[in-house]
């Protein structure tokens, strides 16, 4: 494909790279590698590219790249209207009418997330095969609204990984295993795999992902990306296939740090279908850039959370290096062993096994007459009539929340109210009233590992439960590599401080950048 960029960015993003000259001709021919929102927005405003351009440039990235090539097998569908959208906001951009600083943002969703349009939403699973939903989901209304051009769907854990008692992350019935572009035998960690995978190989500007338990942070580490899932309610998620109304939530997958505030100020709103946003109000902004400080580290309190450690030696060692950069940036670090006072998996377990019952029938109530499923209990009877349902994964989790009863269940309510206050009040916000804490650091997760089919998933350490059980926001960034596989360091902290996490992560990001290109080693 031609070069459409003028030389002046085309210069300015190959300047930006790190990968050798032969890479960039293979991969980078039309200069769009780890271009920014601000980037692709100031050059549509300058009228040095159109947004046909770019979104024709990101497809046949997508055919060259994800289908051909490495075959990363990360986008599981393609919007067959991306490039009328994209001339319609060609067309108003040059009528002198821009949506802001989204307009012509090419954007990826995972593919749980409903859009009404000519995609389905199938959560990976052969049963929602050809699923239209009655409409957008509410984030991608807002999307819409702000002038994304939705490019396609993300493959996925099937079910967000909530389907089996061992699993391969990045894997789903309908699309296959999707591959980390670093190593394509490696995992991409899950369940927003895609996501992160489109986002780290340059196949969009941005992906949206979703969370429950580390969805987004944990692929966001193994693809070398960022990750933000933000406090629930802060973003809608009427119209998003869930697994736990009490812990789900979408969230941006990006390359940059302000690229992520960039999304977060677009996705972020109250949605009177979703009631856990009519507690957002106050602290809904409209633009988190605003908070991006790279001198935001400096006079910070830090809490560094020792659970995940000694696990990965050498992921100690980046850890601790990164802890030593937090303090040459002005921040006192103080060491915590422990969050939680209580052991809270067997709880928060039930919650997600009642959740999802309730909240995939009321998703396949959503659907109409037109809906290939009605209830999880047909679902769990299809799977047993299902042989290549089970070839590889045994599908115990869709069977198990079948048999769960409804949420005035005093097993659900009891395990609730234990998961919620052994996380919240006895646990993070405990633990940073005591140790005058402005945030939470620990490392994501451990290199990604080989994929395997037999055996499963290898998630080595993980820091994601404590913020996740309490419906906390959490955002992961590079820091660091250990053979050439990334490696990611979260921050967490109390309900709605994103803007003090945000600030965070952006001092961190701005003195160290950690955030390297693939090279697609097969």
């Amino acid at each position: 494909m031609k070069n459409f960029f003028p030389l002046t960015l085309l210069a300015l993003l190959l300047i930006s790279c790190s990968e050798p000259e032969a890479e960039i001709d293979r991969f980078d021919s039309f200069g769009l590698e780890e271009v920014t929102v601000t980037q692709l927005t100031e050059g549509y405003l300058n009228n040095d590219f159109t947004v046909h351009n770019v979104v024709s440039a990101y497809l046949d990235r997508i055919e060259n790249i994800d289908k051909a090539g490495p075959a990363l097998n990360s986008i599981i569908q393609i919007n067959p209207d991306a490039l009328l959208i994209a001339d319609s906001l060609d067309q108003e951009l040059q009528n002198g009418n821009s949506r802001g600083p989204f307009h012509g943002i090419p954007v990826v969703l995972k593919d749980n997330i409903d859009t009404h349009d000519g995609m389905y939403t199938t959560a990976g699973s052969r049963f929602l095969d050809g699923s239209t939903p009655l409409r957008d989901s509410f984030i991608v209304e807002k999307l819409r609204e702000n002038g994304a051009v939705i490019l396609g769907k993300a493959n996925l854990s099937e079910w967000a990984n909530f389907h089996s008692s061992f699993s391969s992350s990045g894997w789903s019935g309908l699309g296959g295993q999707t591959k980390n572009p670093y190593d394509t035998t490696r995992n991409p960690c899950g369940s927003s795999a895609g996501s992160g995978v489109a986002t780290s190989a340059n196949l969009t500007a941005i992906s949206i992902g979703t969370e429950t338990n580390g969805s987004i942070v944990c692929p966001s580490g193994a693809n070398g990306v960022v990750g933000l899932k933000p406090t629930i309610g802060l973003i809608s998620r009427s119209g998003i296939i869930p697994i736990s109304y009490t812990t789900d939530s979408a969230g941006p997958m990006t390359r940059t740090v302000r690229d992520a505030a960039i999304t977060l100020g677009v996705l972020a709103g109250m949605d009177p279908d979703d009631e856990k946003t009519l507690q957002a109000e106050e602290h809904i902004h409209s633009d988190y850039t605003e908070f991006l400080n790279a001198d935001g580290l400096d006079g910070k309190r830090i809490g560094f959370y020792t659970g995940p450690m000694g696990n990965h030696f050498r992921v100690d060692t980046l850890m601790h290096e990164t802890v030593r950069k937090f303090e040459d940036l002005g921040a006192t670090v103080v060491e915590i062993d422990q969050i939680s006072t209580e052991n809270i998996g067997g709880d928060a377990f039930q919650v997600l096994l009642y959740e999802f019952k309730d909240g995939l029938n009321n998703y396949f109530e959503s659907l109409g007459e037109n809906a290939p499923i009605s209830s999880i209990e047909e679902l769990a009877e299809l799977t047993k009539q299902s042989p290549e349902e089970t070839a590889h994964f045994d599908r115990d989790l869709i069977l198990t929340a079948a048999e769960k009863g409804d949420l005035d269940s005093e097993e659900y309510i009891e395990a609730l109210e234990r998961m919620q206050t052994y996380s919240r009040e006895e646990g993070i916000d405990r633990v940073m009233d005591e140790h005058n804490l402005d945030a939470i650091i620990s490392p994501t997760g451990a290199p990604a590992w080989k994929t395997d089919l037999v055996n499963g998933d290898n998630f080595g350490l993980s820091s994601s439960s404590p913020s996740a059980r309490a419906g906390y926001p959490i955002i992961t960034l590079p820091m660091g590599h250990i053979d050439g596989l990334p490696v990611g360091v979260s921050i967490f902290g109390r309900a709605w401080s994103e803007p003090t996490l945000l600030e965070i992560a952006y001092s961190f990001e701005q003195a160290t950048h950690h955030r390297t290109i693939p090279g697609f080693i097969e």
